[in-house]
């Protein structure tokens, strides 16, 4: 069996890149992937897999003429919240997919925000379509069930991403992971009160502090700009395996992340957590999981404040305990039994 597998694959970002990883790591062997990126070479180079240029339209469309089955492999895909195109880009591939006659699945999906009337429309229309749906939480799953739409729920499947391990033994202890990005809650003077409490932190910890962009075309510029003002060691650590980044996480004492898959890699690692909500789906995952942190939007205006939390964080034993993270990743291997169940059985 062919698969086309379809996400925001190959534009340098972390956490779907990681989403990428596990797909292709529960994959039934029978089954071979064609991936579409958006920088097909280095997509390749880094799985080994069948690749095709996202917006080629031709390309595309041999790609799924050829092949038996057309995945949207995870994340929030149809959302118009950041783009109003992007939602009709997915669901223009999978409506066609679904006229080919392909297998359709739309596998580990957070749906929305959505809040044009047409783009609610058509993510209804594309759901309903598919042969099997799975979503990563019960947002996702009230909106399909109010949709008559039948779902596996499960976590993020990132949850079960095998780790390649990161050695960061030549820098001191404690080590605390930053992963910042640009957003319009991150105001100047946020950033900044951030960047204090870190400096704060490091004068009184000896703490290395290791900045991370998920996605270095977006977040390096933060990360420079923290770095440039911190008096103690650090390191600006860029990735070429997304599995290397949750090697990372088991290798530091505290992440203080903005980013959904960096809290996710993190909580799976056992490390403590820290996070930085701008996003419904941080929000929902700060919950379920009991994380210390702040809505942006409602981050302490004294840096502090910050400071204090951040070694009230770095004192505790341990984030999340070894049966608990082994039940979320349990959990999460819901979403390779319906890959089995669907393109095997």
């Amino acid at each position: 069996m062919r698969a086309v597998l379809c996400g925001y694959y190959g534009q340098g970002n972390g956490g779907d890149e990681a989403l990428l990883a596990t797909l292709l790591q529960m994959l039934p062997p029978s089954v071979t992937p064609v991936v579409l990126s958006g920088n097909p070479q280095e997509t390749h180079d880094r799985y080994g897999v069948e690749v095709c240029p996202r917006k080629r339209t031709g390309a595309v469309l041999k790609a799924l003429r050829q092949a038996d089955a057309f995945i949207w492999g995870g994340g929030s895909l149809m959302q118009d919240a950041t783009s109003a195109m992007s939602p009709l880009y997915y669901a223009g591939l999978m409506g066609l997919a679904q006229r080919l006659g392909l297998v359709t699945i739309a596998w580990a999906q957070g749906i929305g925000p959505l809040e044009r009337s047409l783009t609610r429309w058509l993510t209804h229309q594309t759901f309903a379509g598919c042969t099997a749906v799975s979503v990563r939480d019960a947002a996702s799953a009230k909106l399909l069930q109010d949709w008559r739409i039948p779902c596996t729920v499960a976590p993020d499947p990132v949850w079960a991403l095998q780790a390649v391990p990161m050695d960061l033994s030549d820098l001191p202890r404690p080590r605390i992971a930053v992963s910042l990005r640009p957003q319009r809650s991150l105001t100047p003077g946020r950033l900044q009160g951030l960047t204090q409490a870190l400096i704060a932190v490091q004068r009184e910890t000896g703490a290395t502090i290791v900045l991370v962009p998920f996605q270095p075309i977006q977040d390096q510029a933060i990360a420079v700009q923290i770095q440039a003002q911190l008096p103690g060691m650090s390191r600006l650590i860029t990735w070429d395996d997304p599995r290397q980044l949750v090697g990372l996480f088991q290798a530091v004492d505290l992440a203080m992340s903005m980013r959904f898959h960096g809290l996710v890699m993190a909580a799976a690692a056992g490390c403590r957590c820290l996070a930085l909500s701008y996003d419904p789906k941080v929000s929902q995952l700060m919950q379920a999981l009991s994380l210390p942190g702040w809505e942006l939007d409602q981050l302490p205006e004294s840096s502090e404040v910050i400071r204090d939390r951040c070694l009230a964080v770095l004192a505790q034993e341990s984030g999340l305990d070894t049966a608990a993270i082994q039940a979320w990743r349990d959990r999460a291997l819901l979403h390779e039994k319906l890959l089995a169940v669907t393109l095997v059985d």
